[in-house]
């Protein structure tokens, strides 16, 4: 049994639910865990226009303080019967690595835990959000002018997330590492998954960097994925060579918690981030 998740959303996502940050906690004490990550998604770097419809794939910063009031007081409320970390969901953008690592440097001693993750891909001067839908994949392949493209692109991006300086305050997880798979069944590309992550040279920079991969099971309930981010061999794989992996629901809804829990493979350990 899983005592710890990772990854969880809370209200102060804009796209996810209004489950309070106590029902989520309710719902971890039902389940039997001992404790989680809120990773809200963070502020996207002002100077970024959030390409998504709704400009929704973010907090808004005025909401950031208001975030870390609601963690620490639920953090005191269940002292004693639920470890509670600070944490945030940092996207890496590739042209705004500095400005994330500003942002990173001011409020990196607020958080206890954290993941960096890739949701969007640059084309020239376009960025695209990349799971946001089929029809947004669809734009990317037309515009890398191939699945395969988009594939190669999406890890490129990964890799320079992995080796980016972004400060002392960078984050120690990387986020889904697999994410570019979430619609695969409509786009499938040519390429195994070893030669996706370039025969796992990918996971090679992780190991090097000291960084773990978050488990996530989400992708489990998106009907064009069915599998985990990432997938079983690479969590093996990475288990082999000594990479810490850490179950993450990334639930948006407090019953979202242990989404995919009882599909991990069972040849790997399971790490807390704390």
């Amino acid at each position: 049994m899983i005592t710890y998740d990772g990854h969880v959303h809370t209200p102060f996502c804009p796209h996810g639910s209004k489950d309070t940050l106590q029902a989520y906690c309710d719902y971890a004490l039902e389940l039997g865990m001992k404790g989680l990550t809120f990773a809200e998604h963070a502020p996207l770097p002002k100077s970024f226009i959030d390409p998504t419809p709704e400009k929704d794939s973010g907090m808004s910063w005025e909401r950031l303080h208001d975030y870390f009031l609601a963690v620490k007081e639920v953090k005191r409320q269940y002292e004693g019967r639920l470890t509670i970390s600070m944490g945030l969901e940092i996207d890496y953008i590739e042209g705004y690595e500095n400005e994330t690592k500003a942002f990173l440097n001011e409020i990196g001693p607020e958080l206890d835990d954290s993941i960096l993750s890739v949701h969007f891909l640059r084309h020239q001067n376009k960025y695209v959000c990349l799971d946001y839908s089929p029809e947004s994949f669809a734009e990317l392949s037309q515009l890398y002018g191939s699945t395969d493209k988009v594939y190669e692109n999406y890890y490129e991006t990964l890799t320079k997330s992995i080796l980016s300086d972004l400060g002392p305050y960078k984050p120690k997880r990387i986020g889904h590492m697999t994410l570019v798979n979430k619609f695969q069944k409509k786009f499938p590309a040519s390429l195994s998954e070893r030669q996706k992550l370039r025969d796992f040279k990918i996971l090679s920079y992780v190991k090097e960097q000291g960084l773990s991969l978050d488990y996530n099971g989400a992708g489990l309930a998106k009907p064009y994925c069915n599998e985990t981010y990432p997938p079983k061999a690479v969590a093996e794989e990475a288990a082999k060579r000594g990479i810490p992996l850490i179950y993450g629901s990334d639930a948006h809804t407090a019953k979202g918690l242990m989404t995919g829990f009882d599909q991990l493979s069972q040849n790997v350990s399971l790490s807390s981030p704390v």
